[in-house]
């Protein structure tokens, strides 16, 4: 069930039978329960790796293999050191293997899952329970799925700001008379007189 659940990430939307939602598969409540510290100690393992990976990386060397420079990289210390390096990762490549005995499954969870939660503590997955019970044997149903995708976020309310306008500078300045009126007020008093 552990490696269903890895491997619904990486999916292929074209093929029959793919997941409608990739990370998340439906069980029942007891099995979801006991897969839940098994993923989250295996996600663990693998980020563990990641700066051991990466150090290992900084010391190998791009020359395609069986090269001249790659011999000479093969024979130098910098091989011995980039071996030392990648020891420990190769160790928790192999304990996950052990445990999963799925090499697709231990990739994804080394390369995907890993970079994914690079920066989470803990609580890589979610245990949600179903309100409908499974045909049959009437066992409760759970959605167990891996999180930080499709998280629902919820909206906050903000209130609105409200910008105090500067004020305008007290400038003596005289409104322009208008043309009309001044005209209209001169026939005005020469109909009076």
């Amino acid at each position: 069930m552990t490696v269903s659940l890895i491997r619904s990430v990486r999916v292929d939307v074209d093929q029959p039978g793919a997941p409608k939602v990739p990370g998340r598969i439906t069980t029942t409540l007891a099995k979801a329960k006991e897969l839940r510290p098994f993923v989250e100690k295996l996600i663990t393992l693998s980020r563990k790796s990641l700066p051991l990976q990466r150090r290992a990386d900084e010391l190998a060397v791009s020359a395609d293999k069986n090269s001249a420079e790659w011999r000479a990289w093969r024979d130098s210390e910098k091989w011995n050191e980039w071996n030392q390096a990648q020891a420990p990762v190769l160790a928790l490549r192999r304990r996950a293997f052990s445990l999963l005995r799925d090499n697709e499954a231990v990739d994804i969870l080394f390369s995907d899952l890993a970079e994914r939660f690079e920066d989470r503590a803990g609580g890589y997955t979610r245990v949600l329970k179903l309100a409908n019970r499974r045909l049959g044997d009437g066992g409760f149903q759970a959605i167990v799925e891996f999180v930080g995708q499709n998280d629902r976020v919820r909206p906050t309310r903000s209130v609105p700001v409200v910008k105090d306008e500067p004020e305008a500078s007290p400038v003596a300045t005289e409104a322009p008379a208008e043309v009309g009126s001044s005209e209209a007020e001169g026939e005005q008093e020469n109909a009076n007189a």
